[in-house]
């Protein structure tokens, strides 16, 4: 009798529920460390061992089913290669699977977390806490609270998206909805009070998405390889170059979330500065592992693509140190900074993270500049990469039109500009100064960064995945280009409406009066105006090709059509009689600012005069390429003359003598 040998199939299950009990256990038991010193720092009551060690437990386990969820839809989009025909293949189906089940857990795990912090909150045992109805309204009224109850509804929202995704091209927009889901964690908690709070919640999200990638990624990676799946090889290298970016993002911005939060001779004589120590070492052990990683275990599955055995082995390790730090990070947010050695806040202080030297100056507009930790590094990574590409062009020979290159790098020193000089410092206190970078941010450079072709740059520079191999980020970029939300958003007439509504709802629909008040809002005002605007100016003046090709004389129609809307909304703007955002205004008291009407008037007259410039310089970037479109058919024709000797002028000229000769007075 024969014996049919079996496979042993890896406990996959019991490896990731053990990383996130770990992670639980640590966040509890540094947590607990610090209830004591929590509990006098808030003057609350203890709300019990239910609240005390099981709301961190689950935060901590609920984040690390959050990265997973994060790294399998990165491992489905853009890690593992999808069938010939855009179905998912068996890795990428899996990947997608686990990531919907991963998203699933989040959900519940945020869920529960709303009553923990009201109990938390309350200083109230979380049995008081549960009946659903009172629970959702007093959810609102606790910022930490509500923030968990849109994460719920987030991750639930991904989960049921996902069990209806089978196509490779829907992955994308999952990772990306579940990297969103990580967003309300990163607007809330220490780094968005006190001062400094700008800088400490924009290092704060640039810590949780980088992490998420990271951490998220190895997970996936490590599944993938323990099943033993497909091209292993492909996602260990890919996923590589992203973990030494995501490494150098946390470190960087982990290292201004400290400084903001902790000073130097605090590290080593109070609770918070040992955890930040101890979320540092763990860090840097991790970027340890993972050069060693590149070093052995990628390195064996380029060589030989089933040597899984070294990459295995490291990732385990690092998906235990991976636990750990998760359990770290979520103590340090239960554990109450040291007092920084300041006075009384101001109310600017309080409210928007810094103070004023005074009303705004050109002085001040130009040299008080406050790095903007978001736009601002968007603004150099945008120029450093541009360049690269042109600098890969040129090395192999290529020429790239010096006109292009400036434009770009001219509209991101504007972006920089706009976000990080006096300019956006002076933005969340002034309406003028809000006016004055909207006006940058919609209308000057998006025109800037359009005028770049920074896709056509990227086609041209990207190599090719070449027959018979996985699709890379040419590809990507390309099936994104073809895709049906990239044909639906370059409609003409969907772009005008995002760009001119966009603005009219944001300041006449009560909506400016209700995000003015807090950073988040800023920060997504900002990202819309760039993205708006951007849109619709690569629709009527982009080089690069769009979907749905578009004539110029109908570009012309768009832009006669749209850029006068912004000129009439200035109009409106001053004449006006009540004040947007005012409550908000009255609320910082500076003293220099009181006219509040009066800003407001002259904010839109920016906004009626700034709209000249953009439409000058899109009349003569449209009249321009229109000349250089008739020029190059022009010249298609001469060439295909010069193949068929000029085939369609002889044929139409023997069409006419035919016509002279049936109309010639001698024939009957």
């Amino acid at each position: 009798m024969s014996v049919t040998p079996t496979t042993r199939r890896p406990a996959i299950g019991p490896l990731l529920v053990g990383v996130a009990v770990l992670a639980g256990a640590v966040a509890a038991g540094t947590g607990g460390l610090s209830l004591a010193a929590a509990l006098t720092t808030t003057g609350l009551a203890d709300p019990g061992p239910a609240t005390t060690y099981g709301l961190p437990f689950i935060r901590a386990a609920g984040e690390i089913a959050a990265v997973l969820a994060v790294g399998s839809f990165l491992t489905a989009a853009f890690l593992l290669p999808p069938q010939a025909n855009g179905v998912l293949d068996a890795g990428g189906y899996r990947a997608l699977r686990l990531g919907t089940v991963a998203s699933g857990a989040w959900a519940v795990c945020a869920a529960l977390l709303v009553p923990l912090t009201i109990s938390d909150v309350s200083g109230h045992p979380v049995t008081e806490h549960l009946n659903p109805v009172e629970l959702w309204s007093v959810a609102g009224l606790v910022n930490v609270a509500s923030a968990w109850r849109w994460t719920a509804v987030l991750a639930a929202a991904v989960t049921l998206a996902s069990l209806a995704v089978l196509r490779w091209s829907w992955t994308p927009a999952l990772l990306a909805a579940s990297l969103a889901t990580l967003i309300p964690l990163g607007l809330t908690g220490h780094s968005a009070a006190g001062g400094s709070h700008d800088l400490a919640t924009n290092s704060l999200l640039i810590h949780l998405l980088a992490g998420a990638l990271w951490a998220g990624g190895l997970l996936a990676l490590l599944v993938h390889a323990l099943r033993r799946g497909e091209h292993a090889d492909v996602a260990a290298r890919r996923f590589s170059a992203l973990a030494l970016w995501c490494f150098i993002a946390m470190g960087l911005s982990g290292v201004v979330n400290a400084g903001v939060r902790v000073l130097p001779e605090d590290l080593l004589t109070t609770d918070y500065g040992r955890l930040v120590i101890a979320k540092a070492v763990a860090l840097i052990l991790l970027g340890v592992l993972g050069w060693r990683q590149r070093r052995s275990g990628v390195a064996a599955l380029r060589a030989d693509p089933q040597a899984r055995g070294a990459l295995i082995r490291l990732a385990l390790i690092e998906a235990v140190i991976f636990g750990a730090t998760f359990g770290i990070a979520v103590g340090l947010g239960r554990t109450p900074p040291p007092p920084l050695p300041i006075g009384n806040p101001s109310v600017p202080e309080v409210l928007i993270g810094y103070d004023f030297a005074g009303p705004p100056t050109v002085a001040r507009v130009l040299f008080d500049w406050r790095f903007d930790l978001l736009f601002g590094t968007a603004a150099i990574v945008f120029a450093g990469v541009y360049l690269a590409a042109v600098l890969r062009l040129r090395r192999r020979g290529d020429a790239w039109p010096a006109g292009r290159t400036l434009a770009w790098l001219v509209g991101c020193l504007a972006l920089l500009f706009a976000t990080s000089s006096g300019m956006g410092r002076y933005m969340p206190a002034m309406f003028s100064m809000h006016m004055a970078a909207h006006m940058f941010l919609s209308m000057l450079v998006p025109i800037l960064l359009v005028l770049g072709a920074p896709t056509t740059l990227a086609l041209r520079a990207l190599p090719a995945a070449g027959k018979d191999n996985p699709p890379g980020p040419r590809e990507w970029l390309l099936a994104g280009l073809h895709s049906r939300i990239s044909v639906f958003f370059t409609n003409p007439i969907v772009a005008a409406v995002i760009f001119v509504v966009g603005f009219y709802g944001l300041y006449f629909g009560s909506i400016f009066d209700s995000v003015v008040n807090n950073h988040a809002g800023h920060v997504a005002m900002n990202i819309h105006f760039l993205l708006s605007g951007y849109l619709f100016y690569w629709v009527v003046i982009g080089i690069d090709p769009t979907p749905r090709p578009i004539p110029h004389l109908a570009k012309i129609v768009v832009v006669f059509a749209s850029l006068p809307m912004h000129a009439f909304f200035g109009v409106l703007l001053m004449g006006r009689h009540t004040v947007l955002g005012e409550t908000f205004y009255r609320a910082l008291g500076l003293d220099w600012h009181t006219d509040l009407i009066g800003d407001q008037k002259l904010g839109g007259g920016m906004a009626w005069a700034a709209g000249e410039l953009p439409l000058l310089i899109v009349m003569i970037a449209l009249l321009v390429q229109w000349h250089r479109s008739d020029e190059r058919s022009a010249r298609r024709q001469d060439r295909a003359a010069d193949r068929d000797d000029d085939a369609d002028l002889a044929a139409y000229n023997a069409m006419l003598a035919e016509l002279a000769r049936r109309d010639s007075p001698g024939r009957v």
